[in-house]
């Protein structure tokens, strides 16, 4: 049932949040930047910088979702634009966080940190909310073997006064265990839509997927750089499935029972399946953001799960 909810959240905020827009031809295929792999978006915050990004951007200029003439430069992208946006997820998310990410990169003099620190700030910032969801599931597995003989003492009473007696008695086994049944919600509330926003930005900024980062092209796709001969992208591919296989490796150590572990399992196998296959596509950008972020959590769950944090 757990996993159902996690699921259900999931797919719930990607729908609510995944408003990145791509540029389509009269035929509805996507424009897609051949010598990066990358797919255009249509609703981008700030002008291109380069000429040949420029270039596609002007031909394309009836199909996209903004005036190009009215955006600003990347450089002075404000976190507030009333004239080119209104929605409320892209005032209150998505523009304060692309912001944020040209800011940090101004200062730093590269978008690939920018994407990374900025990923890494977000996660610190949440370090209150995961500890607390850590040590949720922590007492939830601590609670397990009661709330296994609470089901089997219930099993075959389905009468009004039974189930009630059920209820008070699970109660006491949460507060007994200190477990807040609507605990991990508020915490996927909070962060769910600060994920998803936080991708959306890099994808709707172009200077980002313009910029390079050491051997890597922050705009170009695993993939085509692979045909290109720069085998550095097959070591990004490795990084994304392990630090993934890890997260979730802590995710599945932390769930109460038998059945619940299994069925992680399986959505682990699932998932690696498919962010493997779907790690070839990413934007360089994502990836790198990807990896690092995947890679504090495993810190932090190693560093929690020791009582040190």
């Amino acid at each position: 049932m757990k996993i159902k909810k996690i699921i259900l959240i999931f797919i719930a905020c990607f729908c609510l949040t995944g408003c990145t827009k791509y540029i389509s031809d009269d035929n509805n295929k996507r424009i897609i930047n051949e010598e990066t792999g990358q797919s255009l978006p249509s609703n981008i915050l700030c002008k291109p910088t380069t000429s040949e990004l420029d270039e596609i951007y002007n031909k394309y200029k009836d199909k996209l979702e903004v005036d190009l003439d009215k955006l600003p430069e990347c450089e002075n992208l404000k976190y507030y634009d009333s004239n080119n946006y209104n929605g409320l997820w892209v005032q209150l998310i998505v523009m304060p966080l692309a912001w944020l990410i040209i800011k940090i990169g101004n200062f730093l003099g590269n978008y690939g940190l920018s994407v990374m620190a900025v990923g890494l700030l977000i996660r610190i910032i949440l370090i209150p909310f995961t500890r607390k969801t850590i040590k949720q599931s922590e007492n939830m597995k601590k609670a397990q073997p009661e709330m296994e003989r609470l089901e089997k003492k219930y099993a075959n009473k389905n009468d009004q006064e039974s189930l009630m007696m059920k209820s008070q008695e699970m109660l006491m086994i949460y507060k007994k265990y200190n477990i807040s049944p609507f605990g991990s919600c508020l915490i996927s509330f909070i962060q769910l839509p600060l994920f998803f926003g936080f991708l959306e930005a890099i994808n709707r900024i172009p200077a980002i997927f313009e910029g390079d980062l050491g051997a890597y092209q922050l705009g170009t796709t695993p993939l085509i750089g692979i045909k290109m001969g720069n085998y550095f992208y097959i070591v990004l591919i490795l990084l994304i499935i392990l630090t993934t296989y890890l997260s979730f490796k802590f995710s599945m150590s932390s769930m109460g029972n038998a059945d619940q572990q299994k069925q992680m399992k399986m959505m682990t196998g699932f998932m690696l399946v498919f962010i493997s296959i779907a790690s070839f596509s990413l934007p360089t950008a994502i990836a790198l953001y990807w990896v690092v972020t995947n890679g504090f959590s495993v810190v932090q769950n190693l560093i929690m799960k020791r009582g040190k944090m």
